[in-house]
């Protein structure tokens, strides 16, 4: 069962929470006043630079009269103007949620009404039209601001060089409601994952303990800062580092940034890395400067991350996490290694920060080898999803987080994920686990991709079925990819279905979107899982 707490016992509680997000960052920036803390193609910003917009920001912020834990929503793409758009409101202790930048508007509606968003900030040399409807449409938002001139908004970059000087500080306590982050909603609707200033802070604290960043990295921010990319702005910041921005992901733009800003951090999802891998520029692209290549938000194929460390090199490392608790495991770099092959289907070590249990379908621990879900304890664990109390309890369970997926561990303690629960396929009363199916069908040289799940079928109730995606020059055949998986996983494994794609439909957050592939197949029936 899940006991809210009191607003008194959150207070009494203020000094076991540590330092703010505002306290955190702001500290950071004045630490390097003179490096650059941000750059993009064309221009640059110092960390004396920023720490300057953001305070002239939470200027503007209380001018017009935003208070103390109001919401402010913004939709961007990666710039820095709209990241310190985000501290000035942290640290003006509001509530942040940030938008998706490919979410659609009945997404961003939904999310600014539920989040019950006062302010909207809008990039508008991205998002302009967008921002323009939920100006109109979006009800309870009473205040919007933009990143250049329109004739919806106030434009904030002037407003903003229009107050002169304005030091930031910190206003928020550790126990005041940071951020509310919204769920990719691949197994439903999304949900806003509350997390108070201490829990972001134990976030950042918790990627800066556990990833391999250079001693000053230079990182670059490819995937919407919104998210993940996101998380790791602070623990660079902290150590001094600069964050080159990109406004989306373009695979010559990319591999042209890395080699000439000599890029030494970059984050992509896994999606991202096969089309770098399947473009002609890779192998006559500088890459020697990059050190650390983090990939995450989906498994990658153990045959196409073999690919990607002989030809860019060994620098991958992956994460594991949710946005209800990041991070929970990190696969290191010299877990890369080829002479221990079974660990390039491991999700990694959990994070010294992050307890790991895993529990069977009674809630009792799993026993030793065998499969459960994974429950986590931590820090930067999610308090609450936001005005959802029947769903915060049955994901908090006995202080436990049910992160919905299942795994096994070997005896030194590394975390293999079976799949998500809600994934599994029931066919003639067998488990089927689409990601053991997809790395197979990813081992076949004529695949780039493949996606997993389960159709109707009256004889087996559910049948596997593959949606392909072939590589570059290769016709694959159906029947012969359903003869290598029954080769390497047995017949139960195999698909029934085999078809074929340019592409697979991606979430917000640049995952397979099973829901998706699975709606047209199950319209009118029920699964009966999850």
């Amino acid at each position: 069962m899940v006991h809210a707490r009191s607003d008194d016992r959150v207070r009494d509680e203020a000094h076991l929470g540590g330092p703010t997000v505002g306290a955190q960052l702001i500290g950071a920036l004045r630490r390097y006043p003179d490096r650059v803390a941000f750059s993009w193609d064309g221009g640059a910003l110092t960390y004396a630079g920023a720490l300057d917009l953001v305070g002239r920001m939470q200027r503007v912020f209380a001018d017009r009269g935003l208070r103390r834990q109001a919401t402010v929503a913004i939709l961007t793409a990666n710039r820095a103007d709209a990241w310190c758009a985000g501290l000035a409101a942290h640290a003006s202790a509001m509530r942040l949620t940030w938008l998706h930048p490919i979410g659609s508007l009945d997404d961003h509606l939904e999310q600014l009404e539920d989040s019950e968003a006062e302010a909207l900030v809008v990039d508008t040399a991205s998002f302009g039209e967008r921002g323009g409807e939920l100006a109109a449409r979006a009800l309870g938002v009473r205040t919007v601001f933009t990143l250049g001139a329109t004739a919806y908004g106030t434009d904030l970059s002037a407003a903003a060089a229009a107050v002169g000087s304005a030091g930031a500080c910190d206003l928020a306590d550790a126990t005041d409601v940071a951020t509310l982050n919204y769920t990719g909603g691949t197994t439903g609707r999304s949900k806003g994952v509350l997390r108070r200033h201490a829990q972001a802070v134990a976030m950042t604290n918790g990627i800066s303990a556990s990833f391999e960043f250079s001693a000053t990295p230079r990182f670059l921010a490819v995937a919407p800062i919104s998210h993940a990319a996101g998380a790791k702005v602070g623990p660079v910041l902290l150590r001094g580092g600069t964050i080159h921005m990109l406004p989306k992901f373009d695979p010559d733009r990319v591999l042209a940034t890395i080699e000439r800003e000599r890029i030494d951090t970059a984050l992509f999802v896994p999606t991202m890395v096969y089309v770098l891998l399947d473009h002609p520029a890779l192998d006559r692209t500088d890459l020697s400067s990059l050190a650390l290549l983090l990939y995450g938000a989906s498994p990658m194929s153990p045959t196409r991350l073999v690919e990607g460390l002989e030809r860019i090199g060994p620098v991958f490392s992956q994460f594991y996490g949710h946005t209800e608790c990041h991070p929970i495991a990190v696969l290191h770099r010299a877990d890369h290694d080829a002479a221990h092959p079974e660990l390039f289907a491991a999700a990694g070590m959990p994070v010294s920060s992050c307890g790991v249990r895993l529990f069977a379908d009674d809630g009792r621990e799993a026993k030793d080898g065998d499969a459960g879900e994974i429950g986590v304890r931590a820090p930067q664990a999610m308090e609450s999803y936001w005005k959802r109390p029947e769903q915060t309890a049955e994901t908090i369970r006995d202080g436990w987080l049910m992160t919905g997926d299942i795994a096994r561990n070997d005896e030194r303690g590394y975390l293999y994920l079976v799949d998500r629960k809600k994934d599994m396929i029931v066919s003639g009363g067998f488990n089927v686990y689409p990601r053991t199916v997809e790395d197979a069908l990813s081992a076949h040289a004529d695949v780039a991709m493949a996606a997993v799940f389960g159709i109707p079928d009256e004889k087996w109730g559910e049948a596997v079925m593959a949606l392909v995606v072939a590589r570059p020059g290769t016709r694959p055949d159906a029947q012969a990819l359903i003869a290598h998986v029954k080769a390497l996983r047995g017949s139960t494994c195999a698909p029934k279905v085999v078809e074929f794609a340019e592409s697979l439909p991606l979430t917000a957050l640049g995952k397979v979107d099973k829901k998706a592939l699975r709606a047209k197949h199950w319209a009118g029936r029920d699964r009966g899982i999850g």
